[in-house]
């Protein structure tokens, strides 16, 4: 494994204290717009981590999901959350979220239990391991992910469903009753 450079691991060890702050203000702040700020200032100190170690897609990726698209919406739920000094009235349905909960759990559980997942083999290792240090990464990951014989699309349509599913959250919090 190659060893970092003097400003990188400078620039790693910033980001990563800056982000383990920014991380304990999250749950000890009580004003949750200041704490929904705060979040979005980890997942920019997680961004910076991984363009200090060269992982320029991974930290591409970080700004454009979670600190564009995330972060707006969980901004957007605190601000549209109507009594924030006394939180949300206890709901008569939970018994019924509980019974789809539970099932929607044992049937994830069921299917990452039943799913025969693919491994990487040596020679897919070996070819992203061949980008060089200052090469972008992004072409070598999306062959690795969207080869025919090893892809990883089941983790895009996991990540497209928990995307969709915190939509439905945000409208559900925002509706009229």
């Amino acid at each position: 494994m190659e060893q970092l450079g003097t400003g990188e691991s400078v620039a790693f060890w910033i980001f990563a204290v800056l982000g383990v702050t920014a991380a304990i203000g999250v749950v000890a702040v009580k004003n949750l717009f200041r704490a929904a700020l705060l979040l979005v200032f980890c997942f920019f100190t997680v961004a910076g981590i991984y363009g200090s170690l060269s992982a320029d897609f991974m930290a591409v990726a970080q700004v454009l999901v979670y600190m564009g698209a995330i972060s707006v919406l969980i901004i957007f739920a605190v601000m549209l959350t109507r009594d924030l000094r006394h939180g949300n009235p206890f709901n008569r349905g939970w018994a019924w979220a509980l019974v789809i909960c539970a099932a929607l759990m044992g049937l994830l559980v069921f299917v990452f239990i039943d799913t025969s997942w693919p491994t990487i083999e040596a020679t897919q290792v070996e070819a992203v391991n061949q980008v060089g240090k200052d090469e972008a990464t992004t072409s070598a990951i999306a062959e690795s992910i969207f080869d025919k014989d090893f892809g990883f699309l089941l983790p895009f349509e996991i990540a497209a469903a928990m995307i969709l599913a915190a939509v439905i959250g945000a409208i559900a919090l925002v509706r009229d009753k």
